[in-house]
């Protein structure tokens, strides 16, 4: 008898859905690999008698780490060769009442950048361990290691993580307000050098990602008079080309994504994606995501947990 035809079976994968996609999108960073492989795991999971896993939760977060493991050593070898920088994809995401703070802040664009420092093992160890909870005889059976050797993991991404924040007595960043944002685009659409400069940090730092289909920065811009001349000419290119007349609305929406309020500009090419972090009321970090690929998602974003 497949799950599928198991009482419970069905419903015990749909149970566990958006779990397992939040996972392996944490994972990978990647919302079209972490669909492809929680639909793969649908499939081991189809194939086999539900009334044999005595754990299915535990089952189905094994595979699908496995899996989701599989697909981000193999995306860092496509990485190479991408066009420009890489961001992980834009999610759309809404505070669950039941959510716990380490699984929302898991998902801010800040949080899974900085997981790109830490090996594939060291990422999927820590992702099950710290975020998820789960403990280490699971995380030794997902990776085939010893749990002293996965307790060695994780202790070393905490510490690579760690090392890459702000030193003690210097504030770390927060996901940029939506009332930053828009003061920021309102005084670049005005023409307001002055204002323009003190939202910005002298540091912040703007990193694009277009892929190989539209034109953006191909390296970080840094420096707040940098960042500032690009926004300029990028940002008023947008407003003469999608309003018909000064005095008309602009195209641009709020959205909380990635655990973030962010600037959603649509275009008739896609929507252009703009998410930020500050600190003490400066922005420090612009991230545009533009690659079409990407945005798409966000007409039709899965659940993810």
């Amino acid at each position: 008898m497949s799950p599928t035809s198991a009482p419970g079976g069905l419903g015990a994968f749909e149970g566990e859905r958006a779990r397992l996609t939040g996972l392996a999108y944490r994972i990978t960073g990647s919302l079209a690999d972490a669909e492809d492989v929680v639909q793969e795991a649908w499939l081991r999971w189809a194939a086999r008698g539900a009334a044999t896993v005595d754990n299915p939760a535990g089952w189905l977060t094994t595979v699908t780490s496995r899996l989701a493991l599989d697909r981000l050593r193999a995306q860092r070898r496509r990485r190479e060769v991408y066009v420009g920088p890489w961001l992980p994809d834009p999610v759309p995401t809404a505070r669950d009442a039941g959510e716990t703070v380490e699984l929302a802040e898991s998902l801010t664009l800040g949080f899974l950048i900085l997981l790109d420092s830490l090996g594939p093992a060291e990422r999927v160890a820590f992702l099950l361990g710290d975020v998820f909870g789960e403990p280490y005889p699971a995380i030794a059976d997902i990776l085939g290691k010893t749990e002293p050797a996965c307790r060695q993991l994780v202790s070393r991404a905490r510490r690579k993580l760690h090392s890459a924040r702000p030193g003690a007595g210097t504030p770390p960043p927060a996901p940029a307000s939506a009332e930053l944002l828009e003061q920021l685009m309102d005084s670049v659409l005005a023409g307001d050098e002055e204002r323009t400069l003190s939202l910005l940090h002298r540091d912040v730092v703007l990193v694009s990602d277009a892929g190989p289909a539209r034109r953006a920065a191909r390296h970080p811009v840094a420096g707040a008079e940098q960042v500032r001349q690009l926004l300029k000419g990028s940002w008023r290119l947008f407003a003469s080309r999608n309003r018909s007349s000064p005095g008309d609305q602009l195209p641009a929406r709020l959205l909380e994504v990635n655990s973030s309020p962010s600037l959603v500009l649509d275009t008739p090419e896609g929507p252009i994606v703009i998410t930020g972090e500050a600190v003490g009321g400066q922005i420090t970090s612009l991230w545009v995501r533009l690659n079409p690929d990407k945005t798409a998602a966000l007409g039709d974003p899965p659940v993810i947990v």
